[in-house]
């Protein structure tokens, strides 16, 4: 487990307890991790919230053979030293060819991405920096949705705690699903996490400095696509005129009321498509759309695909993860 100083702490301890529990669970006499924290120089790595954690072992001093490296994330200057030829690229670029497998937690990808090692692959990180990584390397097919995704050697996973999500795959690929459902028991976590990335992104699009009433108005929308959202309810329901909930609404979310409620009914079907097999008709139904005409229009012009394609890579029966 690769660390440095600024380092997001769940980014190191979360992967790390899912193995460390691993070991808990495998059979009697058998360890199938030998957990090693790593830095540059090794020693104390402070992360950015100022945990000092001890003991680290200097990437020179680590044995010639692994079995699997992560990469943490963490600040933007801890990132840029740690992709940088004084940081962890260059003892990275000798190590990719004989490591089976190579992974990163949440912008930890920044630092793959620097290498060259995630052009050409799919590849995903923290919602907040997938337009970063795909400005910077465009080769790279930024998922902003997924919440890891495998692509042999490397694998890469979303914000901080989808490390937690990548790393169990990882101990169910290697021990099994019994020992991967007794670990994800012990840390209560989902042994396959329902939703994507946008279930934590949509809410946060809306600026702190909305306006009370427009915030509540907002948190309506996403709890309940399916409601009536014409221009006239919206307004009585914010107690505006509907020219003046328009202008105020694109003021403080440089959106339109119907982009927002597109985007919100977008957001439902995907969860849907995600944890049900209901029929598509039903999805839109329940997702607040009038057909599945316009299930499909919204989902190709916002998610670049049809509702079909996305619930067979991230739907209950998919293999999300190849």
């Amino acid at each position: 487990m690769i660390g440095f100083d600024g380092v997001q702490s769940l980014d190191i301890v979360g992967p790390m307890e899912v193995f460390a529990v691993a070991n808990l669970h495998s059979p009697a006499g058998v360890m199938p991790y030998r957990i090693t924290l790593a830095s540059h120089t090794g020693g104390e790595i402070t992360t950015h919230a100022g945990l000092r954690l001890a003991g680290a072992v200097a990437l020179d001093d680590l044995p010639d053979e692994l079995d699997t490296i992560v990469i943490a994330g963490g600040s933007e200057a801890a990132l840029r030293h740690a992709a940088s030829e004084d940081g962890v690229l260059p003892w990275l670029r000798a190590r990719v060819p004989r490591t089976p497998r190579i992974a990163s937690v949440c912008t930890g990808a920044f630092v793959l991405a620097a290498g060259g090692f995630l052009d050409g692959r799919r590849a995903t990180t923290h919602w907040n920096a997938c337009a970063l990584l795909q400005a910077l390397r465009p080769a790279i097919q930024v998922e902003p949705d997924a919440i890891f995704i495998a692509q042999p050697p490397f694998y890469t996973s979303a914000g901080v705690t989808a490390g937690i999500d990548l790393c169990l795959s990882l101990v169910e690929a290697d021990c099994g699903s019994t020992v991967a459902l007794a670990v994800a028991r012990e840390l209560v976590l989902y042994m396959r996490r329902p939703g994507g990335q946008s279930q934590f992104s949509a809410g946060l699009k809306v600026p702190a400095s909305a306006t009370p009433r427009l915030r509540s108005l907002i948190a309506s929308i996403i709890d309940d696509p399916t409601g009536d959202l014409c221009g006239a309810a919206l307004a009585e329901r914010a107690g505006m005129s509907e020219r003046t909930l328009s202008r105020v609404f694109r003021k403080e979310t440089g959106h339109t009321p119907g982009y927002f409620i597109e985007a919100a009914r977008v957001d439902r079907a995907k969860i849907l498509l995600e944890t049900s097999d209901w029929p598509l008709a039903r999805v839109a139904e329940r997702a607040g759309f009038g057909s599945m005409d316009a299930l499909h229009r919204a989902f190709l012009k916002r998610v670049g695909a049809t509702p079909g394609f996305y619930r067979k890579r991230f739907g209950p029966h998919s293999d999300c993860t190849s």
